[in-house]
């Protein structure tokens, strides 16, 4: 049986993986494994050890602590055992795909664009 925090650390290697625009056969030869490895510590059914997770958080450029992150709060046990966390909009594939694009776009328009959300949210 998968352990919830598991399941919760594959999807934020998932998360990240592909908000970097990272196939999981690119990640897995920089940290030098093979891609199926990839593919069950994204689904949870394989445990990552504490040094593989160094190396993948290496290689995705985050902190170590950034697979945890959301998995101490009140109820994480319930919502992680779950397919997709309430709230957890970046489990939607759209909203991942808009994250990336809104990250490539320069800073200055970036910011621009963001106000633009903002007021549009707001008279929604």
């Amino acid at each position: 049986m998968k352990h919830p925090v598991d399941v919760h650390v594959g999807k934020r290697i998932r998360h990240r993986r592909w908000m970097v625009g990272m196939t999981q056969q690119q990640l897995a030869e920089k940290v030098g494994i093979k891609f199926q490895q990839i593919q069950k510590y994204e689904t949870g059914m394989n445990r990552v050890s504490a040094s593989r997770l160094w190396d993948i958080a290496e290689t995705l450029e985050v902190p170590v602590n950034f697979f945890f992150e959301g998995i101490d709060d009140a109820g994480a046990q319930e919502r992680v055992a779950g397919a997709a966390m309430p709230g957890d909009i970046m489990a939607d594939k759209e909203a991942m795909e808009l994250v990336r694009s809104y990250y490539a776009i320069p800073e200055n328009q970036r910011r621009r664009l963001f106000e633009l959300a903002r007021v549009l949210s707001d008279a929604a």
